[in-house]
Parts: C-alpha cells; sequence; structure tokens
C-alpha cells in the first residue's frame, strides 16, 4: 500500500522524489534485474548480482541506496568500480537519481588532480565512486572517511580481479565498518569472487540475469558516427532516406526533444511513449499508418506490440543498452520478403558498446559517411525549385506583394528572393546570428604532433608487444585506418601511441579494458607524460 510519500515504479514501491527522478530520466519501467534486486536491497539484504554491462544494475543499487541514505552529514555510501569511465558514468547516474533527494554522488579517479577531488570531497557528498588505487590514496591522506560507511557496492567485480585490484579491494573493505549492506555485481563469478563473497557479505542473496542468445535478422544494417544526431539524421532524409521508418530513443524525453527537433525542420513526425493516453497512442499510429506522417519516434516499451507493414528503415538514434534491444529494433523491418534497412547513430564514446552488439549477435554493421554538405545543399536545391515552381504555377501569391513592394526600395529582387527562400527553408533558425563554437576535443597533447594525440597504454616490451600489434589491434576495435596511427614508443612496461586527435575519443572508450595480445588493457590520454 502506498503513502503520499511514495509511489509506483512499475511493480516497485519507491519514494515519490526517486519516482520523479526516474521519470525526468525517462524510464519508463525497471529492469529484469532492477525488479528483483531493487526490493532485497530496499529490505538491507546483502544483493549478488550476476548480470552484464548495460543491463540497469547502477539503478539496481543506485535506487535503494539513494532512498535509504538518511546522514546528509558523511559519506554514506561507497561504490567502487574497476575504470575511471566507469566511476563517471556511475556517479553521473546515481547523481540524477538522487537529484530530487538532495544527494550528492562524487567520482574520485586516477588521472584527475588529487587536489580538485580533495576540495570536492570536503564540500560534502553522501556518496563516493571510485577506482580502487585512488580510493586507497585518499584513505592514506584521510581525504575519505569511511566510519559512517553503510552501503558497499563491488561494481563489475571481474574486471577489478582481471586487472590486479583484488588486494586493493580488500584492503579498502578492512576501513569500512563490517555493520553495513554489501552488494557485488560481476558478468562472471571466478572463484577469487566467490571468496571474497564468502569472506565479506552477509548471507547474500544471488539475482542472476541471464542474457539469451540473440541472432540479428536478415536487414542491412549501417552506422554513422557523429558528435550531433540531429543533424546527421536531417541529412539522410534529406538526401537517401525515402519511405516510411521508426526511430528509437531511449528514453521519454529524448523522445518528446527529436520530435520537436525534427517538426521544427519541416518532418512530418510524431511521438510515441508511455506517457500518452490510449485515445492519443491511436491518433499518432492511425497517421502513421495513413500516411499522414512518415516517422515515427518512439522508446522500446512504447514500441511493444506494434504490427506495421512496409518499414523501410529502423533507425537507432540512441544506441540499444543490450544486444537483444537492438535485435527487436532491427525486426520491425525487412518483414514478410521485404527488404529493410537498419542505421544507427554513435558518439564516439558509444563505438565500445556497438562493437558489443556486433560481437553478441554474430552480425557486420558497417560504417558509413553521412552525405556531404554539398550532396544535401544540391537536394535541397533540387527540392526548394520543385516547390517554388509549383507556386509560381499555381500564380496565388497576390497577398504577398505588398510586402515585396515595401523591400524594393533597400533590397533587390533577388536578394529578397533569396532571403524568402532562406527562410522558407531555415525557418527561425534564419534569423539567428552565427556564432562560432569551438568543439574540439579537450586533450593535452604532451610530445604529440600537430593533429594527433598521445594516448599511455599499461603494456609493454614485458608482454611481447610489437607495434605491429598496437597498429593492428586499435585498427581492427576502432574500425579506424592503420596508417593513421602515428608514432608508437614501446618500453618495458608500458607504452606510447598517437592517434588523430579527431579519433582520440574513441580510442579511449573502445581500448581501454580491452584485451591486446591476450593482456587487459588501460589506455588513457598521456597528460603530463
Amino acid at each position: 500500500m502506498t503513502t503520499n510519500t511514495t509511489e509506483m515504479f512499475g511493480d516497485l514501491i519507491l519514494d515519490k522524489k526517486i519516482v520523479a527522478a526516474l521519470t525526468d530520466m525517462g524510464f519508463e519501467e525497471p529492469s529484469p534485474i532492477q525488479k528483483e534486486t531493487i526490493p532485497l536491497a530496499i529490505a538491507g539484504e546483502d544483493v549478488i548480482g550476476q548480470a552484464q554491462t548495460g543491463t540497469g544494475k547502477t539503478a539496481a543499487f543506485g535506487i535503494p541506496i539513494v532512498q535509504n541514505i538518511t546522514d546528509h552529514r558523511h559519506i554514506q555510501a561507497l561504490i567502487m568500480t574497476p575504470t575511471r569511465e566507469l566511476a563517471i558514468q556511475v556517479s553521473e547516474e546515481i547523481g540524477k537519481i538522487g537529484r530530487t533527494s538532495r544527494i550528492k554522488a562524487l567520482p574520485v579517479y586516477g588521472g584527475q588532480p588529487i587536489d580538485r577531488q580533495i576540495r570536492a570531497l570536503r564540500s560534502g557528498a553522501q556518496i563516493v565512486i571510485g577506482t580502487p588505487g585512488r580510493l586507497l590514496d585518499h584513505i592514506a591522506r584521510n581525504t575519505i572517511k569511511l566510519d559512517h560507511i553503510k552501503f558497499l557496492v563491488l561494481d563489475e567485480a571481474d574486471e577489478m580481479l582481471d586487472m590486479g585490484f583484488v588486494d586493493d579491494m580488500e584492503e579498502i573493505m578492512r576501513h569500512i565498518p563490517s555493520e553495513r549492506q554489501t552488494m557485488l555485481f560481476s558478468a562472471t563469478m571466478p572463484r577469487p569472487i566467490l571468496s571474497l563473497t564468502k569472506k565479506y557479505m552477509r548471507a547474500p542473496k544471488l539475482v542472476a540475469i541471464h542474457k539469451e542468445e540473440v541472432t540479428a535478422p536478415s536487414v542491412d544494417q549501417y552506422y554513422y558516427e557523429t558528435k550531433d544526431k540531429v543533424d546527421g539524421l536531417c541529412r539522410l532524409l534529406d538526401v537517401e532516406i525515402n519511405g516510411k521508418l521508426i526511430i528509437f530513443c531511449r528514453t521519454k524525453k529524448g523522445v518528446d526533444d527529436l520530435v520537436q527537433a525534427l517538426n521544427s525542420r519541416g518532418y512530418l513526425s510524431d511521438g510515441l511513449h508511455g506517457d500518452l493516453s490510449q485515445s492519443q497512442r491511436d491518433r499518432v499510429m492511425k497517421k502513421f499508418r495513413t500516411g499522414k506522417s512518415d516517422i515515427l519516434v518512439a522508446t522500446d516499451v512504447a514500441a511493444r506490440g506494434l504490427d506495421i507493414d512496409n518499414i523501410t528503415h529502423v533507425v537507432n538514434f540512441d544506441i540499444p543498452s543490450d544486444p537483444e534491444s537492438y535485435v527487436h529494433r532491427i525486426g520491425r523491418t525487412g518483414r514478410a520478403g521485404n527488404s529493410g534497412i537498419a542505421l544507427t547513430f554513435i558518439t564516439p564514446r558509444e563505438f565500445r558498446q556497438l562493437k558489443l552488439i556486433e560481437r553478441s549477435v554474430k552480425t557486420k554493421i558497417t560504417r558509413r559517411q553521412l552525405p556531404t554538405d554539398a550532396s544535401v545543399l544540391e537536394r535541397q536545391r533540387e527540392m526548394i525549385v520543385s516547390k517554388m515552381q509549383t507556386v509560381l504555377e499555381q500564380n496565388k501569391f497576390e497577398e504577398y506583394m505588398s510586402i515585396v513592394d515595401s523591400l524594393t526600395s533597400d533590397y533587390n529582387a533577388e536578394e529578397i528572393a533569396a532571403a524568402a527562400l532562406k527562410l522558407m527553408q531555415e525557418g527561425n533558425k534564419a534569423l539567428e546570428a552565427s556564432e562560432s563554437i569551438a568543439t574540439a576535443p579537450d586533450f593535452t597533447n604532451t610530445g604529440a604532433k600537430s593533429g594527433m594525440v598521445r594516448l599511455f597504454i599499461n603494456i609493454g616490451r614485458s608482454q611481447k608487444v610489437m607495434p605491429k600489434d598496437l597498429v593492428r589491434a586499435i585498427a581492427i576495435e576502432c574500425d579506424i585506418p592503420g596508417n593513421t596511427i602515428g608514432q608508437i614508443n614501446i618500453y618495458d612496461k608500458f607504452s606510447f601511441v598517437e592517434v588523430p586527435a579527431d579519433q582520440a575519443e574513441k580510442v579511449l572508450a573502445v581500448m581501454h579494458r580491452n584485451t591486446i595480445k591476450g593482456y587487459k588493457v588501460n589506455m588513457e590520454p598521456a597528460k603530463g607524460r
């Protein structure tokens, strides 16, 4: 039974403030691991969660921690992660979950100045997420005090084992009060991880989410890498995509934002998500089926049960969080013997998730380049000419002639016509002053050639690594030409490699925690090295 301070999230009863935060984040219902883990964790049970990346495990432990925190003056929860990327990701998600509850989450990790982290810790945080090495550094400096810890999470414990962090993990756990709740999440359960659970957990409950093997349907699959997905999508709509398409977004807010962005640019689109009433949903689907709109933007949950023929394209505007979702999405095209095309947009940081999907569904997703400015402009020119010819042939524009007359004293006819075309094509955007915004990656390139970024990698001659091994691994995993990789320096226990600056973010995201010659590697910008 709910009270005025609680609310339902699927079948779960949660604090009303947390449900509000989850709604803002676009969550529509809990994932399987969340359904099973959250009630146990809220009840104070120790939990072992066996689940792959992309199953929603961060919220599975983040929601109960946020709900059960009662002391805002001290650090109440400590979350250990194997990498700084995961620490940042977990911190951002828990920060969003706790936003309406005045809960602050802070990541601490190597590679960032420790003084900055110390200042942030002094300003107060209830949840700290960190890598074992940097956590031990703070513990030694007494800048993180663990005597009030009530919740401990070991996230991706098998990864921390592979990276040699077990001794550090145990050292940290020795500083934490024994009267605490412990949650451990791991994709696999090797013997050392099981030993940790027996030594440091109290009658833990096991939650195991096993992924079924999935295979991709027979549709043509492509991906586009871009930092501006809306611009990329519009280029395809202008030049290449003809037909009926479904565009998938991860959240309800993402659906609403994309529909607004598309409609403001003159495309006919409608959104479908869990906040729509049945009558609104029926109206949207009727327009889509009858061809009054060609673009349907939807969340995964809202698209369940849809049975629509003649879908020519499925577009993953947001890359799916797991392979099953990818297969379910793209299976909506290419039905009944028809051909279908699946397109996925990724940012450089999402390339690793794309490769995970490729491996899981045993398929090849081919890289494509977005249409060039020239091809977009040529297509737009053809469409504008066609529209203008239609209006001129109808000869029904007398009411606008007085406006033209009022402008001819200051501008010639060609300028007026061009300005009218620009306003027609760009809408309010044509009225905005142009601004130059720097979007270059924020890297410090100590010792790197112009246009390149120097990266540090923690393997070298001791692992019998040669330059060709680094080139081959980076080129294949990151889908970049091997001849664009620059200078490589290999030392006894580490190496440096130069990559193009516009590829650096992707290389870091893909190669960090990847393997080269069987060794798990760490890669990071060679700042100050």
